[in-house]
């Protein structure tokens, strides 16, 4: 192994920047070559790819995003498309490349590692959606970051006694909402994974109310629905001030912390030896706190379970 290539995709996470100073790192020590590909596919695709040494990974492990820019590009699916991504790789003496993404990007990996590209996944995704692995980089960030938010909420929700809905990230799943809903202290949490009815919201809204609770808190994630007519309709049924905030892309900025940090160096750094053992197809993951690797075909498949004791402990806790 004489020269890899690093690619970020997809959404940005939190504590990207630190697994790709890992990979570089870990490669330079080793005397192998580090090119880094702007722009994720697309980038790949068009050969934006640059080379990078020690000092181009200098003072970015507290820095959120990507130094190496993201992009979708669904084209990436067309066979031809990563027909020619794959020629650019070898053009460019690349002889194994680490992505870091969430599923689309590992989908994106896989189709390279079919056409005989040797390739290593890191999952970096604020969703925490990727089953095989306990912890994604960039989770823990995104969930402090909610936390912050809920905190401060939470103070002017107080003050007017209001109901506040809070919508976080997660389509398809929960656990963003779960986690911050759970440290946030929220009265009500909605997920992808659970089904509820306005009616079920709205008497624990209202069984708030009669215990003198100064305000309440629902924390929604994207998946379930609409914020604002959630709170529109708990205001018009309780009689009780609701306000709605969606987070936003808020949740995606920000320095990593140390959790992700550490995760991030140290997968980073398992993804430069896996390459350097001639492995292919993998993706690395973090369970029971040791670092794991996968082959990619086995980790996609895998359907993540929804924690249903630690949704009842912050059912308990309410």
């Amino acid at each position: 192994m004489k020269k890899i290539g690093i690619l970020t995709s997809g959404g940005d996470a939190p504590g990207m920047n630190a697994a790709i100073r890992a990979v570089t790192r870990t490669a330079l020590v080793n005397n192998i070559e580090v090119m880094g590909i702007y722009k994720g596919y697309m980038g790949l695709h068009e050969g934006e790819i640059l080379p990078m040494d020690r000092r181009s990974v200098s003072d970015i492990i507290q820095r959120g995003g990507t130094i190496l820019k993201t992009a979708r590009f669904p084209e990436f699916k067309d066979l031809a498309v990563r027909e020619k991504a794959a020629q650019v790789l070898k053009i460019y003496g690349i002889e194994g490349l680490v992505v870091i993404g969430g599923d689309g990007s590992f989908m994106g990996a896989k189709g390279l590692s079919e056409l005989g590209i040797q390739t290593i996944g890191i999952p970096g995704t604020i969703d925490n959606d990727l089953a095989y692995t306990d912890r994604t980089i960039g989770f823990d960030t995104a969930q402090n970051t909610v936390i912050d938010a809920i905190n401060k909420i939470r103070d002017t929700s107080s003050s007017h006694q209001r109901v506040s809905v809070v919508e976080v990230m997660g389509r398809d799943c929960g656990d963003l909402a779960l986690y911050a809903g759970l440290a946030g202290g929220a009265t009500t949490i909605l997920v992808p994974e659970r089904k509820y009815t306005d009616e079920e919201i709205i008497k624990t809204v209202m069984d708030g109310r009669r215990q003198m609770k100064h305000h309440n808190l629902v924390v929604i994630a994207e998946g379930v629905g609409n914020s604002h007519e959630i709170a529109k309709k708990i205001e018009d049924v309780s009689g009780i001030e609701t306000r709605a905030t969606v987070l936003g892309h808020i949740q995606r900025g920000g320095a990593p912390t140390a959790f992700d940090r550490v995760l991030a160096s140290k997968m980073g750094h398992r993804a430069v030896e896996l390459l350097m053992e001639g492995k292919s197809g993998r993706v690395i993951g973090t369970v029971k706190g040791d670092i794991v690797d996968y082959d990619i075909h086995e980790a996609l498949s895998v359907k993540r379970p929804f924690n249903e004791k630690l949704y009842q402990i912050a059912m308990d806790l309410v």
